[in-house]
C-alpha cells in the first residue's frame, strides 16, 4: 500500500475495518499536499476525486464512502435508513456501506460493538462536543452502551489547542466536571483537552471501553493536516466498513 494510513489499535471484531489516513501519498499539491479528502476547500477538484479514487482503490473499499456534510452539530445518520446529507456521524450495520469523517484537528471518533455487527463514526470538534454529538452517536449505535468500543483518531492535543473563556464557560455549564479539561495559559485563555472532553462525554454516555487518542494534528506536521497551522489545508480521512 502506498498510502500512509493508520489503522486502530482496539479489539474489534474481525469484520470490522477501519482506517485513519495521514497526508501522504495523493495527488493534490501546495497547501492541501498530497491526499486531500475534502471537497470545496479551494483544492483542484480533479485531484480531490483522483485521491478518493486512490483511497478506493488501495483499501479496497466495498463502495463509495458515504461522505457526509459536516456542519459541527449533533446530527447523526443510519445509513441502512438514511441517506448521507448534512450530519457529523453515520452510523450502519450493512456491508454494503462504508462510515467516514473528514477532520484537520476536530476529533475523529471510532465505534463498533462487540456483540453485533454494528459500526459508526462520528466528527467531535468542540462545537459538537457541546452540541451532543458523541452520545447521538452512542444512541444511533443502539443496543447497550457497555457493549460499545470507541477509538479517538488524531486531532489536535490541549498543548496546541487556545480557546476563549466562552469555550470553557459552555462546558462546564453543562458538566462543572469538564473544569479539569482546560488549563489557564499566560494569556489570559485557556488550553483546552479535547480528547479528555471526548473521554467524559463517552464515559456518560455509557462507553467505557475507549482507546487511541495519542496523536496530535498540530505538531506532527509531516503525518497530518491541520487547520489550525496552515489554513486553508486538506482534510484527512477517518473510515470504518464491514467486510461481508
Amino acid at each position: 500500500m502506498t498510502l500512509a494510513v493508520i489503522s486502530p489499535d482496539w479489539p474489534a471484531p474481525a469484520r470490522v475495518k477501519a482506517v485513519t489516513t495521514e497526508r501522504d501519498g495523493g495527488l493534490s499539491r501546495g497547501p492541501y499536499a498530497s491526499l486531500n479528502l475534502g471537497t470545496q476547500l479551494g483544492d483542484d477538484p480533479d485531484s480531490v476525486a483522483g485521491n478518493r479514487r486512490v483511497l478506493a482503490a488501495e483499501l479496497e473499499l466495498p463502495v463509495e464512502p458515504s461522505w457526509l456534510e459536516q456542519a459541527h452539530g449533533a446530527t447523526v445518520v443510519d445509513l441502512d435508513t438514511e441517506s448521507p446529507g448534512a450530519a457529523d456521524g453515520a452510523v450502519t450495520s450493512s456491508a454494503e456501506r462504508v462510515c467516514a469523517v473528514l477532520s484537520a484537528d476536530c476529533l475523529p471518533v471510532l465505534f463498533t460493538s462487540t456483540v453485533a455487527a454494528r459500526i459508526g463514526v462520528a466528527h467531535a470538534g468542540w462545537r459538537g462536543l457541546v452540541s451532543g454529538v458523541l452520545p447521538a452517536a452512542v444512541a444511533a449505535m443502539g443496543g447497550d452502551p457497555g457493549d460499545l468500543l470507541a477509538w479517538l483518531g488524531p486531532a489536535i492535543e490541549s498543548a496546541a489547542y487556545e480557546v476563549g473563556a466562552e469555550v470553557r464557560a459552555v462546558f462546564i455549564a453543562a458538566d462543572p466536571g469538564a473544569d479539569a479539561c482546560f488549563t489557564p495559559n499566560d494569556a489570559g485563555r485557556w488550553q483546552a483537552d479535547l480528547y479528555g472532553l471526548a473521554r467524559r462525554s463517552l464515559e456518560a454516555a455509557g462507553v467505557s471501553a475507549i482507546y487511541g487518542g495519542n496523536f496530535c494534528t498540530y505538531t506532527e506536521t509531516e503525518r497530518f493536516y491541520s487547520h489550525r497551522r496552515e489554513a486553508p489545508c486538506g482534510r484527512m480521512a477517518t473510515l470504518i466498513w464491514l467486510s461481508p
